[in-house]
């Protein structure tokens, strides 16, 4: 039967719009930095081993801002959260693209908010996850959370094809390609300003007034949002092995491509993940949130797993690229599972509580697979992360399957 609701229009939404506008911003140079950050740090001197340990820190970094928003959700206005995420997001730019040493690079990383991820593990995410479904009406939240999805995969796709840009300014300047790639930093900073002006304008996420639902930590949900946050840790361990950074260096390490090479690759793959980003809402109205989760993640990790095996770089790519038709189609899914099975005060505390321990899981994988890439290029880190995701689906699908949103139940 034809949904009868009408497409989801964000003109007529201007904070949803603007949420979904600084969404893509942040992906589009995320993109781009994510394919550099490994070619970048691997020509300061630093061995893959601590290009991983770099990375972990940017992970760890993360997931302290996250708690520190969880710890004061109910304290600060949440766009002052924002712009305040921002503010950092221009001081990490500016010294990524000055400092030079791995233990400075270390400290840089641990402190600032470079996403070394295709998705986003900053501390902006659960903020504006938890003022999204603010902007709608409750039957477009799905609808406008795989739109969020779908501008990021577009923007990040695009900042990975960008990513071949230094590379281009060197040959035709007397710039190094190390020299040129330092531009992607201060772009970073740059976006970090241009954010700060678009939170700056947000009418949601302000002081609320007298007799509005004030943000509260959790309460009745607290030992679902636990469940969920163990289980969502899982995935994130596994995704920690294959961040895009990591699946950078496998490749330039397995395959010596270059990092304009494998930009191409992620542009595309990105475009691959951003077809499939509608496609969720479509799916959860006919067979529900957890099962469109479980059902598309669940093929794409067994797509990953079969891309550490291949033996030369086109079969490789084409599992990979084949994986993106799939795994990022439980974003959209997940986020608003989350938000529809708690209060609405609950949902900066719900979305704290699920992407802390995402961003710790995520953290110490890296460390790991810089490691075994330097002792050898074969896929391990792409196995562990395939084997481990697929277990968080079949776990997911055992310990939530019977627990719905409000709109899926069936009418009384």
């Amino acid at each position: 039967m034809a949904d009868p609701r009408p497409a989801l229009r964000l003109r007529s939404f201007p904070d949803a719009r603007r949420i979904v506008r600084t969404r893509g911003l942040r992906a589009l140079i995320d993109g781009a930095v994510a394919v550099v950050l490994p070619g970048y740090l691997l020509a300061t001197g630093l061995s893959a081993a601590q290009v991983g340990a770099v990375i972990t820190a940017t992970l760890l970094g993360s997931a302290a801002i996250t708690l520190a928003i969880g710890l004061r959700a109910g304290g600060v206005p949440r766009r002052h959260l924002l712009q305040l995420i921002a503010v950092v997001m221009v001081a990490t730019g500016v010294a990524f693209a000055t400092v030079e040493g791995f233990v400075a690079l270390l400290v840089v990383a641990a402190l600032g908010t470079i996403n070394p991820s295709s998705g986003d593990v900053s501390g902006f995410l659960p903020v504006e996850q938890a003022l999204l479904p603010d902007t709608v009406a409750t039957g477009d939240r799905t609808t406008v959370f795989a739109r969020y999805s779908l501008i990021a995969a577009l923007a990040g796709a695009v900042g990975a094809l960008a990513a071949g840009l230094p590379e281009a300014v060197a040959r035709s300047t007397d710039l190094s390609e190390h020299d040129a790639q330092r531009g992607v930093f201060l772009a970073y900073a740059a976006v970090g300003v241009v954010l700060l002006f678009q939170y700056r304008h947000l009418r949601v996420g302000g002081r609320p007034a007298a007799g509005e639902l004030q943000p509260a930590r959790l309460g009745p949900s607290r030992a679902l949002v636990y469940r969920l946050a163990a289980v969502f840790s899982l995935d994130a361990l596994g995704g920690g092995f294959a961040v895009q950074s990591i699946l950078v260096l496998w490749l330039s390490l397995r395959f010596d491509l270059s990092a304009a090479a494998a930009g191409a690759i992620f542009f595309w793959a990105g475009l691959l993940s951003a077809s499939s980003a509608l496609l969720a809402p479509v799916l959860a109205r006919h067979i529900g949130l957890i099962r469109t989760m479980v059902f598309t993640h669940l093929p794409a990790n067994v797509l990953l797993m079969a891309a550490a095996l291949m033996p030369s770089a086109g079969p490789a790519i084409a599992c990979l690229l084949a994986r993106s038709l799939l795994s990022q189609m439980d974003v959209p899914a997940r986020t608003s599972y989350v938000m529809a099975i708690v209060r609405p005060e609950e949902r900066a505390a719900a979305a704290s509580v699920t992407n802390v321990p995402r961003s710790l899981a995520a953290a110490l994988p890296p460390l790991a697979a810089g490691w075994m890439l330097d002792h050898s290029t074969f896929g391990w880190p792409l196995l562990l992360a395939g084997g481990l995701k697929a277990i968080y689906d079949i776990a997911l699908l055992v310990m939530f399957r019977d627990i719905h949103p409000d709109e899926e139940l069936p009418a009384a």
